[in-house]
């Protein structure tokens, strides 16, 4: 089964964060499919880069991501929104 995780790189207490579709039982920083986005939570605000075209692909195959990449998939949608002009 496939799973959307955070997969750990950044230095010493300094976290950054790839987003990436794997294999659910793989390790946290085992080899993965495809690279789907970053997440730095050390800036103010944190960063959220996502490809949603192709989250939303994995997803609709079946991919689940876990509880922390679901918040971060919410909130990007979120600032996507916020940041599209709205035509009447």
């Amino acid at each position: 089964m496939l799973a959307i995780k955070l997969m750990r790189t950044g230095a010493k207490k300094r976290p950054s964060y790839r987003v990436v579709v794997k294999e659910k039982q793989s390790k946290r920083d085992g080899a993965y499919l495809e690279n789907v986005g970053t997440y730095n939570p050390t800036r103010q605000p944190a960063e959220i880069n996502l490809k949603m075209d192709r989250v939303r692909f994995w997803i609709a195959n079946g991919a689940q991501p876990t509880d922390t990449v679901s918040r971060l998939i919410k909130a990007s949608g979120k600032s996507e929104a916020s940041a599209e002009p709205v035509t009447a």
